[in-house]
Order: C-alpha cells, then structure tokens, then sequence
C-alpha cells in the first residue's frame, strides 16, 4: 500500500510558526518526492513546496520562499514543513502528496501537481491578523 498522512496544522498568530509532517507508508518505490499543497476556500490548488529524495533539491513557490522549509528523514518516513513568519493568506487546508521517481536526485517540481498521484487528506492552517 501507498500512503501519505498530514500532521501538525492548527491555528497561529501573524508571524508565528507551525510545523506540519507528512508520515509516508511505502513498500514499493525505490524513490519518491514530496510536495506541498494548499488550497483556501474558493481558491484553485496551488505548490508550496517541493522536495526530492536524496534532498539534494527543494523548490518553493515564491510566496513562501524564505519562510517555509521542507525537509525530509528517509529512515523514519516522515518529511515536514517548516513554516515560519506566517500570513494570513498561508491560511488554508495543506495537503502532502508523493511522486514517483526514477532516480533519488530526480527533479520536483511545485507547479502543477499531475505526477504527485498519492494524496493526504490534508490539514487545516489558519493564521490571524
């Protein structure tokens, strides 16, 4: 079985932090990246961020640059985001989401999300003014 599973949203402060998790379950890729998903009500889906599985390369869309990080801990099976000096506008439901690769240093990607086939069920984050 495939599966990803969110963790760690809540509510914060302008300018606060959270950390959110994402626990992977896999048996049958060798490799595999994970991105970062937001979606706020009435909004399209959008990237937040990205990262391969040797973590030799991340991506952020340029809203969060420099405020969120992704990491990841292969041994464990977990990769988190990091998100410092929230806004309101980071206010939304988060989704983890797994892509397959062919090698472990292969590219990620956070537009568009059509090779991310395997989806959390997401965690809400909402920040006040």
């Amino acid at each position: 079985q495939l599966q990803v599973v969110e963790s760690g949203g809540g509510l914060a402060q302008s300018g606060g932090s959270l950390r959110l998790s994402c626990a992977v379950s896999t048996f049958t890729l060798d490799y595999y990246a994970i991105g970062w998903f937001r979606q706020a009500p009435g909004k399209e889906r959008e990237g937040v961020a990205c990262i391969n599985y040797d973590s030799s390369q991340t991506n952020y869309a340029d809203s969060v640059k420099g405020r969120f990080t992704t990491s990841r801990d292969n041994a464990k099976n977990t990769v988190s985001l990091q998100m410092n000096s929230l806004k309101p506008e980071d206010t939304a439901v988060y989704y983890c989401a797994l892509k397959a690769l062919r090698k472990p240093y292969d590219y990620c990607s956070v537009y568009g999300s059509d090779e991310y086939r395997v989806w959390g069920q997401g965690t809400q984050v909402t920040v006040s003014s």
